[in-house]
């Protein structure tokens, strides 16, 4: 998907935001929200808020009420940047987790939570029902980033504060989220909330949902790796290149180099091919130089003939 059909058709960036704020809300209304794993951030605050009523207070409607603030913040001190998208994006979300979680105003209805399913996972297989709600958090914000979109709350904040403060945004972000970890963790030490795990306990659990769904994040945003590009140093590089272009039928790009320890010049092949054409390659080096030297990198994205771009 390019970025001008993306320009042409900006439904599409919404309807995206929309899919990544329902896994989102999947993640932390079904999965932990009674597991008592809090996520960081603003969810995470509206989660503590929730259990110190008892849980009466509807975590989405929480959610929304911090991140007003915060967007009419953002905007005044960072201009637009904070726009339509990020107001699309937690609002979506926030009535997302009460629909899903039946709690939503006007609405009687049994919550997915409620369901066998998360019953016995929260029962029996604590760690899978935590990992489950990491890959959604995850994957829910990392389609969100993706196009464009935020979902406010301490992305705000850590814009504020590397903007007022020179602290850097992903350090921002890990001292709101310890804060507000360790908070949840305290209310749900001293109301006496945790019933089979000591408070503690769901407080690493908090620290390994985040770590798990930040890679998430990043895999979403920076894809998984696909391709590989292969650095090939040999005094039989045309040869090598024939045979990339023919067997492979994959291009390679010829650099000039000069080796420092022996002060010689020659040419060096780069050539990016799919992770499964990657042990042809390899062959064909061997075959033809088994002295060449080769150096492989992971590649994340390639445009260009022969390789499908990312959304």
């Amino acid at each position: 998907m390019t970025d001008k059909l993306l320009k042409k058709y900006p439904i599409i960036d919404y309807l995206a935001i929309l899919i990544g704020s329902a896994l989102m809300a999947l993640g932390i209304g079904v999965f932990l929200v009674d597991a008592k794993v809090v996520p960081g951030g603003v969810s995470g605050l509206a989660m503590a808020i929730h259990y110190l009523s008892n849980n009466t207070i509807p975590i989405g409607i929480m959610i929304w009420v911090f991140n007003v603030p915060l967007f009419i913040w953002g905007i005044k001190s960072l201009g637009k940047r904070f726009g339509a998208k990020t107001f699309f994006g937690f609002t979506a979300s926030s009535l997302m987790i009460d629909l899903f979680r039946g709690e939503f105003p006007g609405l009687n209805f049994k919550g997915l939570q409620e369901s066998q399913t998360i019953q016995d996972l929260l029962q029996n297989d604590f760690l899978f029902l935590i990992l489950i709600g990491a890959v959604l958090l995850g994957a829910g914000l990392g389609i969100i980033f993706k196009f464009r979109g935020t979902t406010a709350g301490s992305d705000i904040v850590a814009a504020i504060m590397q903007k007022r403060f020179g602290i850097k945004p992903g350090m921002a972000i890990m001292i709101i989220d310890f804060f507000v970890i360790s908070l949840a963790g305290l209310i749900i030490e001293f109301k006496d909330l945790a019933e089979n795990r000591p408070a503690f306990s769901l407080t690493l659990y908090a620290f390994f949902l985040l770590f798990i769904s930040a890679r998430i994040i990043d895999a979403i945003i920076d894809g998984f790796d696909y391709a590989r590009a292969a650095y090939i140093i040999s005094d039989k590089h045309k040869q090598i290149a024939d045979r990339i272009m023919v067997e492979l039928s994959r291009g390679a790009t010829a650099i000039k180099t000069r080796g420092l320890y022996k002060n010689v010049e020659r040419e060096m092949l780069m050539a990016i091919v799919p992770i499964k054409e990657l042990g042809v390659l390899m062959e064909i080096v061997k075959d033809i130089d088994s002295d060449a030297f080769v150096v492989v990198n992971n590649v994340h994205e390639v445009l260009g003939e022969g390789f499908r771009r990312r959304i």
